[in-house]
C-alpha cells in the first residue's frame, strides 16, 4: 500500500512538471526574440558608430601605427 501512495505521488509530481515545462515553452522562445532584437539594435549602432568618421580615422591611424613599427 504504501509503495503504492508513493508511486503515485511520483506520478504527480511529474504530471505537474510536465505541465509547468508546457506553460513555460512559449516565454522561453519570446526572450530569445527579445535578445535576438536587441543584439540586433547594438549590433546596428556599433556599426554607425564604427563606421563614422572620426572612429574610422582613429582606427586607420593604429591599424597604420602597428603595421610601421620596427621589429
Amino acid at each position: 500500500m504504501w509503495g503504492q501512495l508513493c508511486a503515485r505521488a511520483r506520478a504527480r509530481a511529474l504530471r505537474c512538471r510536465a505541465r509547468a515545462v508546457r506553460k513555460d515553452a512559449g516565454m522561453v522562445t519570446s526572450e530569445y526574440a527579445m535578445g535576438l532584437i536587441a543584439a540586433v539594435g547594438f549590433a546596428g549602432l556599433l556599426y554607425k558608430v564604427v563606421t563614422s568618421g572620426q572612429v574610422r580615422a582613429a582606427l586607420q591611424a593604429v591599424v597604420e601605427k602597428a603595421l610601421d613599427v620596427q621589429f
